[in-house]
């Protein structure tokens, strides 16, 4: 699930590094079938910053999965909910959340959920070698 996500990463390397490296609570959170696997993920962590959030420090869901097979039956609202509740169960106000800009499905699935849109970017970089 999280390749589907994240194609280009090299999930066996990073994503232990990933874990390590957050500060503060951090929680994977998922949704399990009826058979034992699993039909997706929910990743929720706190920044100090968010944009256009009041608060700090902020809920954020740093990564958000459902198997194609159970989109739009309700799966990804319940992994959002519980993202949610543990939120307010650490006394956060607000939860952030980001979707790559041309992500038309997850930027659909964040508004009809309830998120605003608080603002778009385009991100550079350049290599210095």
């Amino acid at each position: 699930m999280r390749h589907g996500l994240w194609p280009d990463e090299d999930h066996a390397t990073e994503a232990p590094l990933v874990l390590e490296q957050r500060h503060g609570p951090y929680e994977v959170l998922v949704l399990p079938r009826d058979d034992g696997c699993l039909a997706g993920f929910i990743e929720v962590g706190e920044r100090n910053y968010a944009e256009g959030c009041e608060t700090t420090p902020v809920a954020y869901i740093e990564g958000w999965w459902v198997d194609e097979d159970v989109r739009r039956t309700g799966a990804g609202r319940a992994l959002v909910r519980a993202a949610e509740e543990r939120a307010i169960a650490r006394g956060h106000r607000e939860i952030a959340s980001d979707a790559v800009i041309d992500n038309r499905v997850s930027i659909l699935a964040h508004r009809a959920l309830g998120f605003d849109e608080v603002e778009r970017q385009v991100c550079f970089r350049k290599d210095l070698r």
